[in-house]
């Protein structure tokens, strides 16, 4: 992992009490090397039409001030995952 990783989700764990009080959380799904960082929304924040509102005022806002280097947050819903090319690993059932 990067640095800039470690420290989106050093940053996260402080925002992420607020979100589980609310039976939610959030997962990083990507920080790229120009900024961007690519989150999921999981749990009751996931379909919830305030998660947005979580998103940019709350989460975005909070990283861009603590962590340099971040340029923008993205969400990435469940369903947009891409699995393709993931192979199940066939002993890890036995």
């Amino acid at each position: 992992m990067n640095d800039l990783y470690d420290r989106v989700d050093k940053a996260l764990d402080e925002i992420r009490p607020y979100i589980h009080s609310h039976a939610g959380d959030v997962n990083i799904v990507d920080v790229a090397d120009d900024g961007v960082v690519k989150l999921q929304m999981v749990g009751t924040c996931h379909g919830c039409p305030m998660s947005m509102l979580t998103l940019r005022l709350g989460i975005e806002r909070i990283l861009m001030e603590k962590v340099d280097g971040v340029t923008s947050v993205m969400s990435i819903p469940p369903d947009d995952l891409d699995f393709e090319g993931f192979e199940a690993d066939d002993d890890a059932a036995s």
